[in-house]
């Protein structure tokens, strides 16, 4: 018993049941916005000017792979396609001048040095959008391969009036094993947040596999310069700093989907989340504040479930039962909607698997970042 009368039990019970609550707003203010989200109807496709922009470096055989998914993009329109080369010792220059002879509309930008105390991808993708000759700019990677033809059309259907910053979905390709499948709940996962943040009117990033913005915002924030010494921060950082309730959208349509190869061990996997996270703490207060109190909710429920069922063990069961039931219809919405319903027979063990995931890369928020980018 405390001095107060009441017993640690009952303690436990009450922050089992407040966590519960925290978790369940999520749930039912935020992630039932992408899980229930009906894009407007167009009256006609927006077809304005593109830009293509990709960054390769030592990309040759992602390139042969890949590049033919922007370059035969059904598009009517105005487009082009970039492909920054940056400083490639392998065959990258020679492989883009061969396509070249074939895609008119490919533009090589051949960047031969490094920007001093500019680490990472800013540098070249800067200089991909300064090229650029079109207002809106769209932006991919050299590992990612659109789902369809018309990635390019549909990714224009965000441009509203007012829009200036339009996400998109990259997703990872399936493959047999664990560890693909934890890697694509985690996308899936990341994607839930973002998009339905910003579909609250509170966008805090977006990923460079598939984003786009008008060029005018990039040159308006004066590009990156406020993170010109961080190795990241290209997608969510610039996002985080630019997107507005009002200037963003998102489009989840699966045409529109970038797909991309995931990591083959959790070693690479966890070198690359541990560089995604290193951004993290230079996000808006709000956000980290949401973002953190999402997850530390997360990391505190199943203890706290356990903990809860000596006390009372019909109440723990009952609550535990709502968010289940609640946390299981928005996750089966939102992944058939992101194209992921495989996932849906796994989410149970996925979601038991984000405890596990959340203190394993907790610590890389703090880290210090490789200053590389590929």
């Amino acid at each position: 018993m405390t001095r107060l009368g009441i017993s640690w039990s009952e303690i436990v019970f009450i922050v089992f049941f407040l966590i519960t609550l925290i978790q369940l707003f999520y749930y039912g203010w935020f992630f039932r916005r992408l899980a229930f989200f009906i894009p407007a109807e167009k009256g006609q496709s927006q077809q304005h000017p593109v830009s293509v922009i990709i960054c390769a470096r030592d990309e040759a055989p992602r390139l042969v792979t890949n590049l033919l998914g922007p370059l035969g993009q059904i598009y009517p329109s105005t487009h082009e396609v970039i492909v920054v080369n940056h400083n490639s010792q392998d065959e990258t220059r020679f492989l883009l001048d061969e396509f070249k002879k074939t895609f008119k509309g490919l533009h090589i930008v051949n960047l031969e040095q490094e920007a001093i105390g500019i680490p990472g991808k800013k540098y070249p993708l800067s200089m991909g959008i300064k090229e650029a000759r079109h207002e809106i700019v769209l932006l991919t990677d050299a590992d990612c391969i659109p789902a369809s033809e018309f990635w390019m059309q549909k990714m224009q259907d965000g441009y509203n009036n007012g829009i200036e910053v339009v996400l998109g979905y990259s997703p990872y390709k399936k493959s047999p094993g664990f560890l693909n499948k934890i890697i694509r709940f985690d996308t899936f996962h990341t994607a839930l947040q973002y998009f339905s943040y910003a579909l609250a009117g509170l966008p805090y990033m977006g990923v460079g596999r598939n984003l786009s913005y008008k060029k005018d915002v990039f040159l308006r924030n004066k590009g990156f310069s406020a993170i010109n010494h961080l190795p990241g921060g290209d997608d969510d950082l610039f996002i985080n700093k630019v997107a507005t309730k009002e200037n963003t959208a998102i489009v989840v349509d699966p045409d529109t989907f970038t797909m991309s190869e995931p990591k083959k061990t959790f070693g690479e996997w966890f070198r690359q989340k541990t560089r995604h996270y290193s951004t993290a703490k230079y996000y808006k207060p709000l956000h980290k504040f949401l973002l953190g109190l999402y997850s530390f909710s997360h990391v505190l429920f199943y203890p706290l479930f356990i903990a809860s069922l000596f006390f009372d063990w019909r109440f723990a069961l009952m609550l535990f039962g709502i968010r289940l039931l609640i946390q299981g219809y928005i996750y089966y919405k939102a992944m058939d909607k992101l194209q992921e319903k495989d996932l849906f027979a796994w989410w149970w063990l996925l979601d038991l698997w984000m405890f596990a995931y959340y203190l394993i890369f907790a610590p890389t928020i703090w880290k210090k970042p490789r200053a590389t980018w590929n």
